[in-house]
């Protein structure tokens, strides 16, 4: 007698990503790949469609190509960043192109990360795993209060001289890190494999350009945050 199979678990929440990709086999393949991992994938084939997406359902994760129709991708990053609904999702940039200020200009305008095509299967969806675990709220968490800073983990809020200021969720994570260890000095390789899951110099820039956008918010505020050249950032302590 033939046993029969136990039956699939289903998580009782998938996390959503939307695409924003133009060429349809590589969204269908991206699309695929995540599904087999767990996740609910929604596709959006131009920058004007992807927006509206995102605004209304406000999915967990987008992968967004930056070379679309309509509107580009970084226009829909500019977007996102002055939407309330928006701007603390997390968004993992895709590209064509190799050269690095495409790269650069693709973070600073407020993407989290980036992959360059072609890219594989395993690479994405490790990516995917780390943005998503980042930003993943931690219930029962408390607020943290540094000088003119407020961090409340719970729900990733962040108050500049208590009034609410949007960073997201990888700056969140950056700022709070430097501030709770305020007073030492964060080496920047320890910062990359904290905050993103890397461990090489290949990502740096990364960091650098993260620093750079998250100083520019903070303003006045942002001399609390030091660079110590050759080894990494520290938040200095406040006497």
């Amino acid at each position: 007698m033939t046993t029969p199979p136990e039956p699939v678990q289903v998580a009782a929440y998938m996390e959503s990503i939307l695409v924003v990709e133009d060429e349809e086999d590589i969204a269908n393949l991206i699309s695929f790949n995540l599904e087999r991992a767990g996740y609910a994938v929604d596709i959006a084939h131009d920058g004007h469609s992807g927006l509206q997406r995102i605004l209304k359902n406000q999915p967990n994760l987008v992968i967004l190509d930056l070379m679309l129709p309509g509107i580009d991708g970084y226009q829909v990053l500019k977007e996102m960043q002055r939407d309330s609904r928006s701007h603390a999702i997390p968004v993992l940039m895709l590209t064509a192109k190799s050269q690095i200020d495409d790269r650069i200009k693709g973070l600073e305008s407020g993407a989290d990360d980036y992959l360059t095509k072609p890219f594989s299967p395993k690479e994405l969806i490790l990516r995917v795993q780390a943005i998503i675990k980042r930003n993943r709220a931690t219930p029962g968490s408390v607020i943290f209060s540094f000088g003119p800073f407020r961090f409340d983990k719970n729900n990733l809020s962040f108050y500049l001289n208590e009034e609410p200021l949007a960073l997201t969720a990888t700056e969140f994570k950056l700022l709070l890190f430097l501030c709770q260890r305020a007073g030492q000095v964060q080496d920047r390789h320890d910062l990359l494999k904290v905050v993103w899951g890397y461990s090489d110099e290949v990502h740096s820039r990364t960091l650098d350009t993260h620093m750079k956008r998250l100083r520019q918010k903070l303003g006045n505020s942002s001399s609390l945050i030091e660079t110590v050249r050759g080894v990494g950032y520290q938040v200095r302590e406040i006497e």
